[in-house]
């Protein structure tokens, strides 16, 4: 259980540097999907699942970091990997492509940017991602 332990911290340093950023919420307890997730206007961009590093970022760039290497489409575990969802391989080093803060960083500004996406169209329509499934 070493590497989930050391994975576990380095989210939890994730916690710890998006603390005080505007519109984050943190992790909350309980049971359930995204209860290891930071949110941005309540939306999911980041989260803890089987000991890896889980971000939404654009569909494009998912297909990118899924092409080198990096790690895969997030499915949580219904089979159908979700485009816009990335799982970073756990046992990457902190100072690799994809170091953790700067992932998370990136979802944070996709979420961002989807945001006043949203919120210039008054007649929304709801796309079905209410944050918690992801897009698939």
């Amino acid at each position: 259980m070493q590497p989930e332990s050391a994975s576990r911290a380095r989210f939890e340093d994730l916690v710890t540097e998006f603390n005080d950023v505007d519109g984050v919420t943190l992790p909350r307890a309980g049971a359930g999907f995204g209860r290891s997730a930071l949110r941005y206007r309540g939306k999911i961009f980041a989260m803890f699942v089987r000991g890896a590093l889980v971000v939404k970022l654009p569909a494009d760039r998912v297909a990118v970091l899924v092409a080198a290497g990096h790690g895969a489409h997030f499915d949580a575990n219904k089979g159908t990997p979700m485009r816009e969802w990335f799982a970073a391989n756990p046992d990457a080093a902190p100072d690799s492509a994809t170091n953790w803060s700067d992932l998370a960083a990136e979802a944070l500004a996709f979420a961002r940017s989807q945001s006043s996406d949203n919120s210039d169209n008054s007649d929304s329509g709801d796309s079905g991602d209410s944050g918690d499934s992801g897009d698939s």
